[in-house]
């Protein structure tokens, strides 16, 4: 019995936790599902050679092998520098799931800056078997307020900053309890705040219970193919979706974020990984696990601040940061920017870049990492892969016009595919791959979302022919690269030509007064519709719209069908929460809508 006890024993430690496909059969022949000890039924339910795909893991496994090495950096709200280890990351994490636990809160709401407490929202959360609902903190109230009602959030935590913000929420659901960061470098005492409690909180209530620690906390998802997160789009036309993220799916798209932004370093170096890109957009796009999978620093950053992201570039050499475009034209054109004596890997994505801002982030040793992807995809789910051979084009304007498609899927998905349009809904036939025959982006496998939380309609359009839609118009290169062109209603077709409003900034941009450009169509009583031109300039430029107009007319680029009718000057260009251009906003701005930025 004692020996039957033991094997019991045994087994029970190389048990995973969830259902896997069937197993090899006994030595006898007999089927592993066959196999029963001490009425415990092993077999389809089990492998030995398989666990359960959480990001959660990568936390204490990296407090495991370097508990000291700096995970943390970050300048707090009352103005101190804030350092943190590894193993006190992983402390304050667990803290505040066994916190969760205690209190039995299962959806849970951030709405924060770049914060440590963020960080360890996101590890305490998921170590909990809760959901993470992290949301934009520049929305609107009312959209806030929809976004934490339609997720049926149980617990929020929120930056002290932006409390204010709850206002609508909380008038409806005033019994949800408010958990608030005050982001200072204190952790207990008259500074500390109710997130610091709650971690303390947590730890005790872990101590009281037997101090189990992480094993007694969801290390390992029971379900890795269940919901661990929602990621809320926009909304810049519509009410936000709540796409849903799984346990595998974040945890495949934060490797593929190790491997394709170059995050693991050797011999005793790691990354210092510069937190410009909001953590709530669709959840960092994984890199604050993929950061810590790679066991790198993570600098977190309450808001861009050109001036600080340049010191920190240079006082604490940052190795890789994510940013938009528009994020990167003003990094390079802000005065504090100089060519960094070390590389810089930027993974840029958002909106389309274009190879004239890769070539001015290149002269500054910012070399980019270019990648894209959507919400529904847990942020990057292609790249652009830099060949050896465009080193060598006589042209170097060629190699970053190569540099500035879209590229391959990555290595954790599946090959990016582009479908024909013009054929029944839910048909699924490739385009030619060569570069002229224009199409929709589709993609499948592994880094795909589940799907729309609560909307089975838009889940089914998402779907439609067993491949996720992204409505982005794209090329496919005899190379398998995908090049966007634009989104289906941002083509602008003047006289019966199709013309790019992507592909037209892209060449207007290179003006060497402008700094960002923005297209959108007007009507036309001639040519049904023609494009305009939306621009800033550079500081103290005296260029005019007409003098861009004449210049736009010489350029041996544009066509003559692509000439904008008007350029507008403005002093800033409508964007969202990550840079993306609103061309939804300049469409009524071209319509005679009044010219501010939203």
């Amino acid at each position: 019995m004692a020996a039957k006890s033991r094997l019991t024993n045994l087994l029970n430690h190389f048990l995973p936790s969830s259902a896997s496909p069937t197993v090899p059969t006994q030595g006898e022949g007999k089927p592993i599902d066959d196999l029963v000890i001490d009425n415990h039924r092993v077999g389809r339910t089990s492998w030995y050679n398989h666990h359960t795909l959480s990001p959660t893991s990568f936390l204490p496994r990296a407090a495991a092998i370097e508990p000291d090495a700096l995970a943390i950096y970050h300048r707090t709200a009352n103005n101190k520098v804030l350092r943190r280890t590894y193993i006190e990351f992983a402390d304050r994490a667990r803290g505040f799931a066994y916190f969760l636990r205690k209190k039995g809160y299962k959806r849970v709401g951030i709405l924060c800056a770049n914060t440590p407490a963020f960080l360890e929202a996101i590890y305490g959360i998921g170590a909990a078997g809760s959901i993470n609902i992290a949301i934009n903190y520049r929305l609107k109230k009312d959209d806030i307020a929809y976004i934490f009602d339609h997720a049926e959030a149980d617990s929020i935590i929120v930056d002290a900053e932006y409390l204010d913000l709850l206002d609508d929420y909380r008038q409806k659901h005033p019994n949800v309890p408010i958990i608030i960061d005050t982001d200072t470098d204190a952790i207990e005492g008259e500074l500390s705040g109710p997130f610091d409690q709650a971690v303390l909180e947590g730890l005790q209530y872990d101590r009281s219970s037997g101090s189990q620690g992480w094993d007694g906390l969801e290390v390992q998802a029971p379900d890795e193919v269940a919901v661990n997160a929602l990621a809320y789009t926009s909304g810049t036309t519509a009410r936000p979706k709540g796409v849903e993220y799984t346990y595998r799916g974040c945890y495949l798209g934060a490797l593929g974020n190790v491997i394709e932004s170059g995050l693991a370093y050797h011999d005793g170096e790691r990354c210092k990984y510069l937190w410009t890109l909001p953590m709530f957009h669709a959840m960092g796009w994984t890199f604050p696990w993929a950061v810590t999978a790679a066991r790198g620093t993570h600098y977190c950053l309450r808001k861009i601040d050109y001036p600080e992201i340049w010191r920190l570039l240079k006082d604490e050499r940052i190795t890789h940061y994510c940013a938009a475009p528009t994020v990167n034209t003003l990094l390079c054109a802000d005065s504090n920017a100089t060519k960094l004596p070390k590389p810089v890997r930027v993974t840029v994505a958002a909106s389309p870049p274009t190879a004239h801002l890769f070539e001015q982030m290149t002269n500054l040793n910012l070399h980019p990492v270019h990648v894209y992807g959507m919400t529904e995809t847990y942020g990057p789910i292609t790249k652009g892969y830099m060949m050896p051979e465009w080193h060598e084009y006589p042209n170097i304007k060629d190699k970053y016009a190569k540099m500035a498609r879209q590229g391959h899927g990555f290595v954790t998905s599946l090959p990016a595919r582009v479908i024909k349009t013009e054929v029944p809904e839910g048909t699924i036939v490739d385009v030619e791959k060569d570069g002229k025959e224009i199409g929709e982006i589709v993609f499948i496998g592994n880094i795909c979302a589940r799907g729309y939380y609560k909307d089975e309609t838009a889940t089914r359009k998402l779907f439609l022919g067993g491949v996720l839609h992204s409505g982005d118009l794209a090329v496919w290169h005899e190379d398998g690269a995908i090049q966007i062109l634009d989104r289906a209603k941002d083509i602008i077709i003047s006289g019966g030509e199709n013309i790019s409003s992507v592909a037209l900034e892209s060449l207007l941009v290179t003006h060497p007064d402008m700094l960002e450009c923005g297209v959108a169509a007007v009507s036309d009583s001639h040519w049904g519709e023609r494009p305009k031109a939306f621009i800033t300039m550079k500081p103290g430029s005296q260029t005019t719209g007409e003098d861009v107009i004449q210049w736009a007319k010489d350029h041996p680029g544009i066509s003559k069908f692509m000439v904008p009718r008007e350029v507008e000057i403005v002093p800033e260009l409508p964007k969202t929460s990550t840079g993306k251009i609103r061309k939804n906003i300049l469409r009524e701005w071209a319509k005679g809508a009044k010219r501010e930025a939203e």
